[in-house]
């Protein structure tokens, strides 16, 4: 049976396709973190991290590909998920068996017990919005999970090191916080139908009146506007970073009816890879 959208993918989706696009999100903003914490991360830290990452989201969208009938498929990622299943589940196995071997002998007590912390988090996201409460319309909003779920993995090694810093680490977290809600809210809007068509509650769905949605990545813009003029520069590069994911964000959703919403999605994934500037400059902290 044929899916409803075409089915040779554009070369620009193929990064959300494998599900590479939130590590890379996730370990840019650890690193600028990490920076603003004092503390410098190794090899160990970074590996789990992206590849945890790497695994929730192909985890969930194996799941959601297992679970639907081919013809109700709407995107190109979840279908890859079907069609590859059985040797995407093979390499599911060798990155879980890396990620363990590596938290194992590269992280310290402290990182390891906390990732586990971290670990039953996500497991019980998993659980609570693929299976037992997939079709409850009043769920925890998957948005709220997976932007504080993402933000923890962010801070969580950096924060396990003594002596990290914190309290000046708290404004990056929290602007990394605000934006992967944004990001996850206007996907939301942007892909209604396909979470109709999927089963799925989301946020848009669940909300009558969308208009705050759209507000939200130019709040959140200015809210790092105001906290970097406030500072005087004391929140670092994150408020710049801040702003320039913000105004990303919105101007992709001014943009989503006429550019579609596969291409608005990987945007505004891209813009929240604002760090990287910053970090290939060097003025991270």
């Amino acid at each position: 049976m044929q899916s409803s959208f075409e089915e040779k993918p554009p070369w620009w989706i193929w990064p959300t396709i494998l599900s590479l696009d939130a590590p890379a999100v996730v370990l840019l903003w650890q690193q600028l973190i990490a920076a603003r914490a004092g503390v410098k991360l190794g090899a160990p830290e970074v590996i789990v991290l992206g590849s945890s990452v790497w695994l929730a989201y192909a985890a969930d969208r194996w799941i959601e590909g297992w679970r639907l009938v081919p013809g109700s498929i709407r995107t190109h990622r979840h279908l890859f998920h079907q069609d590859w299943r059985w040797p995407i589940a093979a390499l599911w196995c060798a990155v879980l068996a890396l990620d363990v071997a590596v938290s194992v002998r590269g992280l310290s007590p402290r990182e390891l017990r906390a990732g586990l912390a971290l670990l039953a988090a996500v497991c019980a996201y998993l659980l609570s919005h693929q299976l037992v409460h997939r079709n409850s319309r009043w769920r925890a909003p998957k948005e709220v999970c997976v932007a504080l779920l993402l933000a923890a993995g962010a801070a969580l090694f950096a924060f396990c090191r003594p002596g990290a810093l914190i309290a000046q680490a708290a404004a990056p977290l929290a602007i990394f916080t605000l934006l992967c809600f944004a990001n996850c809210a206007l996907i939301s809007l942007w892909e209604d139908e396909v979470d109709m068509s999927h089963g799925q509650t989301s946020l848009a769905l669940q909300l009558r009146r969308t208009g705050v949605l759209r507000a939200l990545p130019w709040a959140a813009a200015a809210l790092c506007a105001a906290l970097w003029a406030a500072a005087h520069g004391l929140s670092g590069s994150a408020a710049p970073c801040g702003i320039a994911s913000g105004i990303v964000l919105g101007a992709v959703d001014l943009v989503e009816t006429r550019i579609g919403h596969r291409l608005a999605r990987v945007l505004a994934d891209v813009a929240l890879l604002s760090p990287a500037a910053v970090l290939l400059l060097g003025t991270a902290s």
